[in-house]
């Protein structure tokens, strides 16, 4: 267990509960709003904070007595949950790529058909490089570290569902932030059912992928800010 809960557990349930609060608030509020407001001055340092954040966050995770490391992982319920994944995306999927391609046929296939190459690199690095961290962050570390906040799933997976579209406001446009609270709603759940931060990446893989393909990336990439 880190030093930080270790002295947790001296101290007034009330001043925990303030103290995770400010955390936070700082950590997923303030830094999204940080980001946004200085995202000219640090374009191009967005993956690398979310990497540092994810590294930060596994630490504390990994230190932390109480937390079950299983849930970093967990190929066991990976593999149980798998084929539900599955069944729940391909119809998904199907049915918001028709309504996107009604509402934004300029931007269907946008992203493979003007710049492949980049698609391409998307493709094989975003699973590893910001998928996977983004789990840990919205996900294991969240529904773990502020469980004295958040105590029933319900709450848990709205709350992370939430501060998952705050992270997206850098990306200016009203459009990131809505989906993406959507969908890490739908991401909360599967790592509430599974235990698993493996299973809950997958599927934000599979929409993401699925995403930057079909055109609604857009919205959460670079060459929608502006």
């Amino acid at each position: 267990m880190d030093r930080w809960f270790r002295g947790a557990l001296l101290v007034p349930s009330q001043y925990l509960r303030l103290y995770l609060s400010v955390e936070l608030c700082l950590l997923y509020l303030g830094l999204p709003l940080l980001l946004y407001t200085q995202r000219a001055a640090l374009d191009g340092w967005i993956a690398p904070i979310l990497l540092l954040l994810a590294g930060g966050c596994t630490g504390l995770l990994w230190w932390d007595g109480s937390f079950d490391r299983r849930q970093l992982w967990n190929r066991t319920a990976f593999r149980r949950h798998l084929a539900r994944t599955l069944r729940w995306f391909v119809p998904g999927a199907l049915i918001v790529g028709v309504v996107f391609a009604g509402l934004r046929p300029d931007l269907l296939w946008w992203l493979p058909q003007s710049q492949t190459e980049v698609w391409v690199v998307l493709m094989v690095t975003y699973p590893v490089l910001s998928v996977y961290p983004q789990e840990i962050v919205f996900r294991a570390f969240f529904f773990h570290r502020y469980h004295p906040l958040f105590r029933t799933t319900s709450a848990k997976i709205v709350a992370s569902g939430i501060a998952f579209g705050l992270a997206h406001i850098v990306f200016a446009n009203w459009t990131a932030p809505l989906m993406t609270s959507v969908m890490g709603g739908v991401f909360g759940l599967t790592y509430a059912r599974t235990g698993s931060t493996l299973q809950a990446a997958v599927e934000h893989g599979l929409w993401g992928a699925f995403a930057f393909t079909v055109g609604l990336g857009w919205y959460v990439f670079s060459g929608a800010i502006g």
